[in-house]
């Protein structure tokens, strides 16, 4: 499963629209005399985990599902109702008893309408008795069978998932497990779909099962359908039948065993790109219109299978590996077995690619067929066996495709990603305690996992961390695992008790907190290294930390391993002469949060010197807090120039102080970014930077080379450097820019929409607000903060009117967002425009008290005044429709604060 993290890749666009208008707002707040404390309100995020609210619910111990019985095969038989957005469905289940004797069967049954249930033997059908109770079907057998029997059940039922009830979290938005799309066909811009999303455990809302992670089943899989409809399951397409009805039943088949939750289906109009991987076929199935981008988007995935099979020792298992897009999905993708699901933000044409591919989520998803199909965790307790190896997947192919320093930077994403939720959140990896089974799916499990795997290879080495790997993936294969199968792989590998990582690392919540000096006695020629781990140890391991230190010395590197396992210690090296560098953790592979106190000069060494990605991007954001040190802005200066895309990103980030060199290029590097870097997001960048420290308000002047800089970036094949263009334009040009952006066709403005509600935001007329009112619905999730933080400036500049009929869109999404920093944002904009109606009702209220003599003024001043006092009516009516619907504390908390 990838649910949706935090890239910086992925958000920088959408980072830099927000940081652009920031600082432009400011200089026009700024400039029209406007109060700070407005600009701070309309663009200052609210973080709404700032503040942790304890609700002392006890969290019991969540053991692995015992197995009563061993459910074998499931054959399923289904068609649609359309309509009804109902599955008619016939189950065939052949199971036996795990152990002991078993005279009646338990299934996950979720919302069913059961119409037969019977026992299927050689002399017919016989009728079974049954209790439906609480979503669990429970069957009582004709006898009491033994470990030596097998016996097949038959249910013939209706699952209705749009009528259960049911919640989702923040990496799976729903869980009623089968899906209909546009099932009315009401919407013409959207296909026809129905797909299911099986994980954690919703596959047991369309077909009754033993919904658990830990049981292992082979199956096979009827889809009857309207015959210009594809299908996709597990397994391979054994055959179609006509069935003379205007149908066809496609009858999909899957020999190896995997679990309950990997079940899927997929049905749509398609178009079915076909590829390969030695015998194995590779399909991509794509909408209709996004078929020659297919292999753009998918087609690094023979290479893959190629590169994850020579690197695990161990061959894909499965027959085959397809790939579906669907329509509002409810996470990022699925790990389905051979036949992966994927949000529709992956469908795009290769315009959209150039400002971000999403080869990371396919190899994410590829290498959980090792980890998380083949080999599955037992309990959702250990779904870090499953998610963080997918994480640590997505390292291995960057770091085999794209170089170290790729991969490297993925690394610090995942790092960043835990430790700014790991101020609120502290939990161990591997954890049987937990309120829901879909708390599992978070930072500690993907990316923190992923990094403690990363410690673990660079602990026993490349050759026994693989080999390890190997013979864990043999001895489990379509099997289900814990923790411990994982270290007693690499204890038998390694000859090494591994416990001591295991238990501090999987079995422990927290990570260390680093303090490392340095000092050097010339007398005896002796660098020390001081280091001192400060986490609260009642709470939080005292770590063991093996570390390599490399020395640089009269113009030699050393290396030095060391063992750092108490609170402080102070470990000293004989040297030839000072060192321009004592480089702590010199792999950079360390989970931590660390103070390294180097001097300016060892920084800037550091950067030039220093051989790794992560040693060049922490000297530049060290150095970057040296604000007006000349030495330090010219190594930013400098890093404009750096291998590394993000890093010459993160140096045009950084450019406040060294513009204001003499002798700085700065200006003139930013121009070369912007028109030649081969990354989109370092020329969106350049062109962001150079409108907001080039700018004819900061400069005094209007710079024509920038001028016709930006008329050439519109043209940019990038969506982004676009959009950017566009941006940097629109302050002195908004209404030539307004006239050119409708000259745009309907798909450019359909990939602009961020821009132009940016854009809107500011100089937008009345007539805009039918842009937000048509594009609302279909911004994605993550870019609805932003959506709605532009369209709540844009009402609070527009007339009474139009402000009042805005609060019908900020209550939808206050009520309806599932992101609480979306609903909040729309409460704040409904309380803004509440707060202007009243300043007009005191004003207006004010002439009404002033003209009391005059008639004429004080009936047109009063019905004005009854105007606004409606329209306030209005938000206040609003707020109170929220309230009652509103349940998070949190935003019940900010929003009381407000």
């Amino acid at each position: 499963m990838e649910f949706p993290r935090l890239d910086f890749k992925m958000s920088h666009s959408h980072s830099a629209l927000i940081f652009f208008f920031s600082a432009w707002f400011i200089l026009m707040l700024n400039a029209c005399s406007t109060s700070k404390k407005s600009s701070q309100d309309a663009y200052t995020r609210t973080n709404l985990d700032e503040i942790v609210v304890s609700h002392g619910k006890y969290e019991p111990y969540r053991a692995a599902h015992k197995r009563d019985l061993d459910l074998i095969h499931t054959k399923l038989k289904v068609s649609f109702d359309w309509a009804q957005a109902h599955l008619n469905g016939l189950a065939t289940l052949t199971m036996k008893p795990y152990f002991y004797p078993a005279n009646k069967v338990t299934l996950d049954a979720k919302g069913f309408e059961l119409n037969k249930v019977q026992l299927i033997t050689d002399s017919g059908n016989i009728d079974l008795k049954y209790n439906y109770k609480n979503d669990l079907l429970t069957v009582n057998l004709d006898r009491t069978y033994s470990l030596q029997d097998t016996f097949i059940i038959y249910i013939d039922y209706k699952a209705k998932p749009n009528e259960l009830e049911v919640k989702g979290s923040s990496a799976i938005s729903d869980a009623k497990g089968l899906y209909f799309i546009n099932h009315l066909n009401e919407d013409k811009d959207k296909p026809q779909q129905i797909w299911t999303q099986g994980e954690t455990e919703s596959n047991s809302c369309w077909f009754p099962t033993i919904d658990k992670p830990n049981v292992r089943m082979t199956q096979e899989v009827y889809i009857t359908i309207d015959t210009s409809f594809s299908t996709l399951s597990n397994g391979l397409l054994q055959y179609s039948t006509i069935n003379g009805d205007g149908t066809r039943t496609d009858y999909w088949k899957q020999d190896l065993p995997h679990a309950p939750y990997l079940v899927m289906m997929a049905i749509g109009k398609y178009a079915i790109v076909k590829d390969h991987w030695r015998d194995i076929e590779v399909n991509y199935y794509v909408e209709p219109e996004y078929e020659q981008y297919a292999k753009s988007i998918f087609g690094a995935t023979p290479e893959m299978l190629q590169f994850y099979s020579d690197k695990l020792g161990v061959d894909y298992p499965w027959a085959k590996y397809s790939q579906v897009i669907v329509r509002d999905y409810v996470s990022g993708a699925m790990e389905n077995t051979s036949a992966v699901i994927f949000g529709e933000f992956v469908q795009q044409t290769d315009r959209e690619i150039l400002d971000k591919d999403h080869e990371d989520v396919v190899a994410h998803e590829l290498f959980h067929h090792w980890f998380g199909d083949l080999v599955t965790c037992e309990s959702w307790s250990n779904i870090p066996l499953n998610e963080s190896f997918a994480t640590y997947g997505e390292y291995l192919w960057n770091e085999y495709k794209h170089g170290r320093d790729e991969a490297d930077y993925g690394l610090e994403n995942d790092l960043r990603n835990y430790l700014n939720t790991s101020h609120k959140k502290q939990v161990d990896i591997i954890r049987f305690h937990y309120n829901d089974k879909e708390d599992m799916f978070d930072s500690h499990s993907y990316g923190k996992g992923g990094r403690v795997l990363h410690m673990l290879r660079k602990h026993v080495g490349d050759e026994a961390f693989f080999a390890s790997l190997k013979l864990y993936l043999e001895r489990n294969k379509f099997s289900s695992v814990e923790i411990h199968h994982l270290r007693l792989a690499f204890e038998e590998v390694t000859g090494e008790d591994l416990n001591w990582f295991f238990n501090q690392w999987f079995l422990n919540a927290g990570h260390p907190l680093l303090s490392v000096s340095y000092d050097y006695i010339d007398s005896i020629k002796t660098a020390h290294v001081k280091v001192e781990q400060s986490q609260d140890l009642n709470k939080f391991p005292l770590y063991t930390l093996p570390i390599t230190i490399d020395i640089y010395a009269s113009g030699k590197v050393e290396r030095h391993q060391v063992l750092f396992d108490s609170i402080s210690k102070t470990f000293s090296f004989t040297v030839s002469s000072k060192p321009d560098l004592i480089n702590f953790d010199a792999e950079k592979m360390l989970l931590c949060a660390k103070e390294d106190y180097k001097t300016k000069e060892e920084w800037i060494f550091q950067y030039y010197n220093a051989p790794l990605y992560l040693d060049r991007f922490e000297a530049l954001k060290q150095l970057v807090k040296y604000n007006n040190d000349a030495e330090a802005l010219k190594v930013i200066e400098e890093a404009l120039n750096d291998k590394h895309w993000n890093i010459r990103l993160y140096a045009s980030w950084s450019l406040k102080d060294a513009v204001r060199l003499e002798d700085n290029k700065v200006r003139d590097r930013l121009v070369e970014l912007a028109r030649n870097d081969k990354e989109a997001s370092v020329r969106s960048s350049a062109i962001n930077q150079l409108a907001i420290y080039f700018h004819p308000d900061s400069i005094g002047s209007q710079d024509e080379e920038l001028h016709k800089l930006y008329y050439e970036a519109i043209k940019d094949p990038s969506y982004n450097v676009m959009g950017q263009a566009l941006l940097a334009l629109a302050h002195s040009e908004h209404d030539s820019i307004m006239k050119l952006i409708q000259s745009f066709d309907e798909v450019t403005k359909e990939k602009l929409i961020m821009t132009l509600a940016a854009i809107y935001s500011l100089y937008g007329e009345k007539e805009q607000n039918t842009f937000f009112e048509e594009n609302y619905k279909d911004i994605h999730m993550f870019e609805k903060w932003d959506f709605v933080e532009f369209y709540r400036t844009y009402l609070l500049r527009q007339d009474d009117e139009t402000m009042k009929d805005g609060i019908v869109i900020l209550e939808d999404a206050a009520i309806n967002s599932k992101p609480p920093g979306v609903r909040l944002k729309a409460i704040y904009g409904i309380i803004d425009i509440g707060k202007n109606f009243s300043k007009k009702e005191e004003k207006v209220m004010g002439h009404i008290r002033a003209h009391k003599s005059d008639e004429e003024k004080l009936v047109k001043f009063e019905s004005e005044l009854n105007k606004i006092q409606e329209y306030k009516e209005v938000a206040n009516t609003a707020l109170a429709r929220i309230r009652e619907q509103e349940k998070n504390e949190r935003v019940l908390l900010y929003w009381d604060l407000q």
